[in-house]
């Protein structure tokens, strides 16, 4: 039986984070909303509790709290940020608001030794942390003690050694908490007793015996958009069922330089994999003539793909469930902590949702995973490493990467040849996979110029290149001003319409991790 770790969310935007350390100790965990948690206290293999942080106050009406069960389960429990100060709420200690706020860079000093530092922090150490809180605890629950403390947080982290009760004030999930990971994988595995092995193999075997529970002989169809997680769900989709599944692919005109004749290829010769192709480019086009707006454009496209879609559907006719490629990150965004989850099916141009007309049930494989699990899965299921290693594409394509224009064959051409040889230089450089996202912006900006013995009037295309560990914050590459000059020279001289190159340096603050 696979161990698992619950993580019981009180909103934190980083919550997602804590899933991803616990998973990259080799233990299975999922988030679940507090209102929801009661169930969740019952799974199989259920081996410990990690309270999240919130943006909440404990002093709030109606603020979160955990299920008394938590505390009565038998089960380790970790409490980090809100989840120490709910933990101390609930068990009789007690959490005041304070003048004395901590947000950033801190650092503590471990005062007594505790199973959650074993072998990472001794006593009388000082260590970097992430504080981001507030309130502060005040007084502890009877039977803890005070393991470490900080400047602002007499209380910064504090054990219940003998009912394996920890809580933190700091953030130990993020990377600005270097010891972080370690700690959280102590508490994993030391602490909670988990075999640390679960893996990618070991869950794809398990969501091809679910995918055969659930569809069991019924048809499915899944909408590909081209990317890397409707291509993992189509393929593992048809490991566990064969025939039975049939892949829509909307082409709507606005992919990347023959990335559309990839995809063709990719299914009906690789995989053998029923495919109904749709050129909608024209129909797509047209409707987006004149439009400049960029909000006004992704509703127009989300729109047209669910009608090319749908009607595309009933032409294959018999099928029961529709197979999407949503992902873990796209299940935390859609739940609000105050409101709970959102009813809202997100289609992977995150637009909208599929109309109730169409009355199929859902089948979503990768719900429980994030962006890098998806591609090792996909290496698992042997997908082409160049296909499952390529860089986020928007669900409206090129598009929206034409900001405040409109959008016409000639400028989608324009853009499609710069953004062609912008990574045909990256991966020459040998730098592709030490990117997280690089792409280029035709900009709504003309600019005079000479080339030549002529005068030019021509467009401005601008570059973008940003690092990250987990796409939810961003910085700008440091390309060296040679490789620069290079790629602005090529474009220059091998894309008409383009006279200035500008490289984007600005960063990514924490938000939604589809940078466009």
């Amino acid at each position: 039986m696979q161990d698992r770790i619950l993580i019981i969310d009180f909103g934190s935007q980083v919550t997602q984070l804590i899933a991803r350390r616990i998973r990259e100790a080799g233990v299975y965990s999922e988030i679940v909303p507090f209102q929801k948690a009661e169930t969740a206290l019952d799974w199989p293999g259920l081996r410990g509790i990690i309270l999240s942080g919130s943006p909440a106050s404990v002093h709030d009406e109606n603020s979160p709290r955990a299920p008394e069960r938590v505390f009565t389960r038998g089960l380790p429990v970790l409490g980090i940020c809100y989840g120490e100060q709910t933990m101390c709420a609930q068990l009789g200690g007690r959490v005041e608001g304070s003048d004395h706020r901590e947000f950033g860079k801190a650092f503590v000093e471990v005062k007594e030794a505790s199973a959650l530092f074993d072998g990472v922090w001794e006593k009388g150490e000082r260590h970097q942390v992430w504080m981001s809180h507030g309130d502060r605890v005040t007084a502890i629950p009877p039977g803890f003690k005070v393991v470490a403390t900080s400047e602002g947080a007499p209380y910064a982290a504090i054990a219940d050694e003998q009912r394996q009760f920890y809580a933190t004030q700091f953030h130990m999930e993020v990377v600005h908490t270097p010891d972080g990971a370690k700690l959280l994988k102590n508490f994993a595995l030391e602490i909670c007793g988990c075999r640390g092995d679960w893996s990618m193999a070991h869950f794809k075997a398990e969501m091809i015996a679910k995918i055969k529970k659930q569809v069991g002989f019924e048809r499915v169809i899944c909408g590909l958009s081209g990317g890397v997680d409707s291509a993992v769900t189509a393929v593992l989709i048809h490991e566990a069922i064969g025939e039975q599944l049939t892949c829509i692919f909307v082409d709507h005109g606005l992919m990347r330089l023959n990335e559309s004749e990839e995809v063709v290829r990719l299914f009906r010769e690789a995989y053998n994999i029923p495919l109904v192709h749709v050129d909608a480019s024209e129909t797509f086009l047209g409707e987006l003539a004149g439009v400049t707006d960029p909000e006004r454009k992704r509703k127009i496209i989300g729109k047209l793909f669910i009608d090319v879609f749908e009607a595309e559907a009933k032409k294959v006719g018999g099928a029961a469930f529709l197979a999407q490629g949503t992902l873990y990150p796209d299940v935390i965004e859609s739940v609000s902590f105050t409101g709970g989850p959102s009813v809202t099916i997100k289609s992977h141009h995150n637009v909208g949702g599929l109309p109730e007309r169409m009355n199929m049930k859902l089948v979503e494989p990768l719900r429980e995973l994030f962006k890098d699990e998806v591609r090792l899965l996909g290496h698992e299921l042997g997908l082409p490493a160049h296909f499952v290693g390529r860089h986020p594409f928007p669900g409206p394509g090129l598009a929206i990467r034409i900001p405040h224009d409109d959008v016409t064959r000639e400028k989608l051409d324009i853009l499609r040849k710069a953004d062609a040889i912008y990574l045909d230089e990256i991966r020459k450089a040998g730098l592709y996979d030490a990117i997280w996202q690089a792409f280029a912006v035709l900009l709504p900006v003309r600019t005079v110029g000479v080339m030549g013995d002529g005068r030019t009037y021509d467009q401005v295309l601008g570059l973008r290149a940003v690092t990250s560990t987990d796409g939810m914050t961003a910085e700008s590459y440091p390309f060296d001003h040679s490789f620069l000059a290079r790629v602005c020279t090529r474009i220059i001289n091998e894309v008409k319409g383009v006279s200035r190159v500008v490289y984007d340096v600005t960063s990514k603050p924490p938000g939604t991790i589809e940078w466009e």
